[in-house]
């Protein structure tokens, strides 16, 4: 069977496509499920390691079953050793926070919980180099973003992840306006604050979710890309309307984020100062395309589409 949505299920998705940037050729970072696309999206790559401190004995591994289970067990405690992009953050001053549901358990074994983010969507608390450098504070809750936003305090870089029962996840039965709700509320909120003239915000879904894709994904190293995934950019600057059909993935986030605040400088380990042996610098790979094409400064900034959570203007 196969299905769609249309704009009359998602009218609020379909406003800001309209309105800003649609991206149709975003490919998940990787063939596979939740934790090693997100493990990609703050670090560009998914690996099994020999001991959480010791970066040089990892290898490439995109179905992550026992460390799935460790992290749920173990949450907040040492477990992936390779480097994620917070370490390079930390070394040049550059603030960062990955906000989360307010009932998540953070950083202790947490057990069986029945609210929250799921662990599987929060892996920072598990990265060695966050704890090394001391940056476990960084990932705080949802109410904390909203505070952030209404007074001007947003990081230069945020994460803002759902929670249990509305992140869209089909097999759990969760519904998509309930995401779209959520979503509609994080936009809205940066939308209303001082920050707005200085803010672009990435929409996306982590992995196929039960899709089927007509477009064969590129093969860019032994893990990846995975089938393509939804993609919007909202910003005042957005160049509006426009369709982005270059390739991209989760990797181009990282590369944006590189390239505006770090100097262009890489998570290569051959630079970042703490070598690791993953087999690809993501960033640097000739066929990923330059989400920096979406925007256009000369323009005048386009104003805020405040959007009714519930599904209307």
């Amino acid at each position: 069977m196969v299905s769609y949505h249309t704009a009359k299920e998602i009218p609020n998705y379909w406003a800001y496509a309209r309105r800003y940037v649609l991206q149709d050729r975003m490919f998940a970072p990787v063939d596979s499920w939740t934790l090693p696309a997100h493990l990609f999206l703050v670090s560009g790559w998914s690996a099994s390691c020999e001991g959480p401190y010791r970066p040089m004995t990892c290898r490439s591994d995109v179905s992550l079953l026992e460390e799935a289970t460790l992290a749920k067990n173990h949450h907040g405690r040492p477990i992936y050793a390779w480097t994620d992009i917070t370490w390079l953050l930390h070394r040049y001053n550059v603030s960062w926070a990955y906000y989360v549901d307010d009932s998540t358990c953070l950083h202790e074994p947490c057990g069986r919980t029945k609210g929250g983010t799921v662990v599987v969507q929060n892996p920072l608390p598990n990265f060695a180099d966050v704890h090394e450098t001391n940056q476990l504070d960084n990932v705080t809750f949802h109410s904390e973003y909203y505070e952030a936003a209404r007074t001007g305090r947003l990081p230069s870089v945020s994460w803002v992840m759902p929670g249990r029962g509305y992140s869209e996840h089909p097999n759990n039965g969760e519904s998509l306006a309930r995401g779209q709700a959520h979503v509609t509320r994080i936009v809205n909120a940066a939308m209303r604050g001082p920050d707005w003239l200085s803010t672009a915000i990435f929409v996306t879904w982590d992995d196929w979710g039960g899709f089927y894709d007509h477009v064969r994904p590129p093969r860019v190293d032994i893990n990846g890309f995975g089938l393509r995934v939804p993609g919007l950019m909202i910003s005042p600057w957005a160049r509006s309307g426009f369709i982005d059909s270059q390739t991209l993935s989760f990797d181009a986030y990282l590369k944006l984020i590189e390239d505006r605040f770090l100097g262009g400088r890489r998570l290569d380990p051959k630079t970042d100062g703490r070598p690791d042996s993953r087999p690809t610098v993501r960033e640097s790979l000739p066929i990923l395309g330059d989400l920096a094409r979406e925007f256009d400064f000369t323009q005048e900034p386009l104003p805020p589409l405040i959007l009714d959570p519930a599904g209307g203007r």
